[in-house]
């Protein structure tokens, strides 16, 4: 059995700039592997050794997420090997692109029983991903999952709910979307990056996988985001105790206390 991580070759958010539109500008942002996916690979790497499995991510992107910086990054943090898709479509892709083309590269590697990805990708934030490419293959997705283990042909997680925690039991195959607290990750060692250069790289593009044409729906406007209106309570405060149950009487009113 093969079990699949999913990663992105993204620009870090901490370097992007933010125009007075609201829009972010990520052209100046080193890429490297997000910390969510580096949560997603160590998990995988546990339940591979667990369970005699090998470990494969799966990234997409442009040009970038196929030079050998992007796949050794990758492979580094305890992947077996990594299979991109690299094509010109795929450049700045939204997440339908993204996971119409994710979804037809765990197609074709075969003998998949599970995926698992990280909380959102870095750039982007969209958390639609994971469920998209389980809506293509066809097979259940769990999100928010902050513990996982594998029990013969089903995996048993524990995922964070409103009213707690749950506990489900689900059968293979299934892709699961972990939070960022699912498990520790440690950075890379020098063994561990020597070793990447020697591990396989599999590069295809859409044409390869059979794709001609992605779908994607488009931007039709922005806008920032507004807080609550005020509604410009004056509270005199000359008597300081008025004021104060004034103050009170007027947070109850708008549901600020009980």
């Amino acid at each position: 059995m093969r079990i699949v991580v999913l990663h992105k070759w993204a620009p870090d958010p901490q370097e992007a700039t933010v125009g007075a539109d609201g829009s972010v500008d990520f052209s100046r942002a080193k890429a490297a592997v997000s910390d969510y996916d580096a949560v997603a690979i160590q998990c995988g790497r546990q339940l591979a050794d667990a369970a005699g499995a090998a470990l494969v991510g799966v990234s997409v992107g442009g040009e970038a997420a196929a030079r050998p910086v992007a796949t050794k990054s990758a492979l580094a943090r305890g992947l077996d090997e990594v299979v991109v898709v690299s094509d010109p479509e795929l450049e700045e892709a939204g997440s339908a692109r993204t996971a119409q083309a994710i979804a037809a590269a765990v197609a074709a590697l075969g003998d998949v029983g599970l995926v698992l990805a990280g909380d959102s990708s870095v750039d982007v934030g969209a958390r639609m991903v994971p469920a998209v490419v389980a809506g293509r293959l066809g097979w259940p997705v769990l999100a928010d999952v902050d513990s996982v283990a594998l029990a013969g042909g089903s995996v048993a997680v524990e995922r964070l709910a409103p009213e707690g925690v749950q506990s489900i039991s689900a059968a293979l195959p299934v892709v699961i979307a972990l939070t960022s607290e699912a498990v520790k990750t440690k950075a890379p060692g020098m063994k561990d990056v020597l070793g990447a250069g020697k591990k396989p790289v599999t590069v295809k593009s859409l044409a390869d996988l059979g794709l001609t044409a992605l779908s994607e729906g488009a931007v039709t406007s922005r806008a920032k985001l507004g807080g609550p209106a005020r509604k410009g309570v004056v509270i005199d405060t000359s008597d300081p105790a008025a004021a104060a149950a004034e103050l009170v009487d007027a947070l109850r009113a708008a549901g600020a206390l009980a």
